[in-house]
């Protein structure tokens, strides 16, 4: 009598790789991307002769780059500086402000919709005014980054210690838990992913309100230097300042992300 097949054990699945991510010996499909488009970008400057000063090819803006370096980090470090100054200034007031909102309901009935105003004011209108009021100094555009920052750190922060479903407080009430023991054990802990995906975005944005404060007043930095480029039809200069404050935003979202992979690390396994 033969013996019938088990049909029962399961069959091992091999891992199918994702063509989204890799290609051909396991370089990223988003580099290859990157590469195709700026080998076109090139050929499309060089087969059209398109001017320099209107679209400079990608050769010329690496040539720029390395010839220009010393100027471009001369203006690097200010920005620099004052980006990370307007992140903890905005990111901080953000944070403090929504606790006093979460604890205090009549705070936040007067002051959030102020808040909702000063966020629907665009930022290069408001600039100048901060600009008159403080001069041209560091500590207008550190305002500036702040400013630009501070909403969405303020919303995301309110809505993450808002977060603590009921049942968990009232456990925490039925132990008799201090309204500081609910707000370091419970509130804080399941504020932090709500907290880290609006730094995320400060991230990148407190770089763009540093640059705005340049562009309204200042000497050095990289807004400065977009200017002076743009007005002098220094299009490769212009291009590497711009790829510069692209690199600056890439690192400052970069050290945020790892940063919430070290203090949350129950969200990441």
């Amino acid at each position: 009598m033969a013996a019938t097949q088990d049909t029962t054990r399961p069959i091992p699945l091999r891992p199918r790789s994702n063509p989204m991510h890799k290609f051909g010996g396991g370089v990223p499909l988003p580099l290859l991307t990157a590469v195709g488009l700026i080998l076109l970008w090139e050929a499309g400057v060089r087969g059209f002769s398109v001017p320099s000063y209107i679209a400079p090819a990608p050769s010329d803006i690496a040539r720029t780059l390395v010839s220009d370096f010393p100027l471009l980090m001369r203006n690097f470090w200010p920005t620099l500086f004052e980006s990370l100054l307007g992140f903890a200034v905005g990111n901080i007031g953000a944070v403090l402000i929504a606790i006093a909102f979460v604890h205090n309901k009549t705070v936040e009935k007067a002051f959030f919709p102020i808040a909702v105003f000063v966020n629907t004011v665009p930022i290069l209108a408001i600039a100048p005014i901060l600009v008159l009021i403080f001069g041209g100094g560091l500590t207008a555009k550190v305002v500036i980054a702040a400013l630009i920052c501070f909403f969405p750190t303020l919303v995301n922060m309110v809505r993450g210690l808002e977060a603590v479903t009921p049942q968990v407080m009232e456990l925490a009430r039925i132990l008799s838990a201090s309204k500081w023991e609910i707000f370091w054990k419970i509130r804080l802990p399941s504020s932090l992913p709500f907290l880290f995906a609006a730094l995320k975005i400060a991230a990148t944005t407190s770089v763009i309100g540093a640059i705005v404060g340049e562009w309204v007043g200042a000497d050095k930095g990289l807004g400065t230097l977009i200017i002076d480029a743009t007005f002098n039809f220094r299009s490769a200069q212009l291009y590497a300042t711009v790829l510069m404050s692209s690199g600056l935003s890439v690192v400052m979202f970069a050290s945020v992300a790892i940063a919430e992979k070290l203090l949350i690390r129950w969200e990441h396994k």
